[in-house]
């Protein structure tokens, strides 16, 4: 069921996925010291597409619903590949710091997007000045430091920005095309299903050794990445997804 305004125990779940999300870059760096970053993201999406098979076959739920779902599940896993294969790729060009404020610029172009794409998720004054006073501290970020750091994470910087846009584009796609026809499992499946060909693919082509040692460091970040984030918090964000306005929820993210 569809609900316009969040109460206090989705806003309580809200700020302990913005917790468990918030470490997940920090965990990322670590991981990438001894395993290859767009590797790192297909296993991540391997493995929680195995967690999420045994799940549903234990649940009894269908896979695919229908041609339509699968079609749009495609497309939803390749925005996802590409987003998390830009944010591997670029925290290792830029500071996690940044990446932190620029990934989490998301809120405003899931916001713009809802507005021109989703009929009942309209721009309001409120909700313009939250967003442009949240933005504002992304260009903060670029007036102060500009030189020669703002040279050097440039690129990671630019990749960990499109990683924001894709993410908000995906959230609003799922929002308009899959949240009345499939289940919130079922659209998690997808992204991790269809994502994960596309990250290792790109891993082949652009990367060379993928793992060149695997520490207990290492092997924390790889159950933190596949269990913790995208396993166990996606789960409950496509729950949310299913149910609350995208501007609110990507506002509390």
């Amino acid at each position: 069921m569809y609900k316009a305004q969040l109460r206090w125990k989705p806003i309580a779940v809200l700020l302990l996925l913005a917790l468990i999300w918030g470490g997940n870059m920090a965990i990322i760096k670590l991981g990438i010291r001894e395993i290859a970053p767009l590797f790192m993201a297909g296993l991540r999406s391997l493995v929680a597409g195995v967690c999420l098979y045994i799940w549903m076959k234990a649940k009894g739920i269908v896979l695919f619903p229908s041609k339509i779902v699968v079609i749009h599940g495609i497309v939803i896993g390749l925005f996802f590949g590409a987003e998390f294969g830009l944010i591997y790729v670029g925290l290792e060009y830029t500071l996690t710091s940044r990446a932190y404020v620029l990934l989490y610029t998301a809120p405003f172009f899931a916001a713009l997007e809802a507005h021109f794409f989703l009929d009942n998720d309209r721009l309001n004054p409120w909700k313009v000045a939250g967003l442009l006073l949240a933005f504002g501290g992304v260009v903060a970020l670029f007036v102060r430091e500009l030189g020669s750091l703002s040279l050097k994470t440039l690129p990671g910087d630019l990749m960990v920005l499109f990683a924001g846009a894709l993410w908000a584009s995906t959230t609003v796609y799922i929002k308009k095309y899959l949240a009345d026809q499939s289940l919130p499992l079922q659209t998690l499946f997808y992204q991790v299903l269809f994502s994960a060909p596309l990250l290792f693919v790109m891993s082949i082509v652009l990367e060379g050794s993928v793992i060149s040692g695997f520490s207990l460091i290492t092997g924390f970040s790889v159950f933190y990445q596949c269990i913790i984030v995208a396993f166990l918090s996606y789960l409950v964000w496509f729950q949310l997804i299913h149910r609350y306005p995208v501007s609110l929820l990507h506002a509390f993210s």
